[in-house]
């Protein structure tokens, strides 16, 4: 790959933009189109172009945990936000529930555990090919 000077001094900031525009999409999406995984997406892809620009050490160097961890930790936070249905309610696993009379539910840590799950392996897929680093 060609080193461009544009490309790296580019690459923090359209990583935090991204960041940005994934968590918009992601709390938006639970009354509008969108939510966890198409915020996923778009987070993944401010790390990919990250990772293009400044080697895949520098994106796991950010990223501070294995890419794997990070889906890891998405997938118990998903499936934790079933169980106050399950064990409180006695309903359906995955049936959200709300605080009375506050925006608050179950909904958004289950958007926010996709959310991770997808960036997680999103990059554990993409960043093995980025660069000449061995993993």
């Amino acid at each position: 790959m060609q080193d461009s000077l544009i490309l790296r001094a580019s690459a923090r900031y359209v990583l935090w933009a991204c960041l940005a525009l994934s968590v918009f999409v992601l709390l938006r999406g639970h009354n509008e189109p969108g939510g966890g995984f198409i915020g996923g997406l778009i987070g993944a892809l401010g790390f990919v172009f990250h990772a293009i620009a400044l080697g895949p050490a520098a994106t796991r160097r950010v990223l501070r945990l294995d890419p794997l961890a990070w889906a890891g930790i998405g997938l118990l936070l998903a499936a934790a936000s079933g169980l106050p249905a399950l064990l409180v309610h006695a309903e359906p696993l995955l049936t959200h529930q709300w605080l009375e009379g506050l925006p608050i539910g179950t909904a958004i840590p289950f958007d926010i555990g996709v959310y991770l799950v997808v960036v997680g392996f999103a990059l554990a897929f993409v960043l093995p090919f980025v660069g000449d680093e061995a993993t």
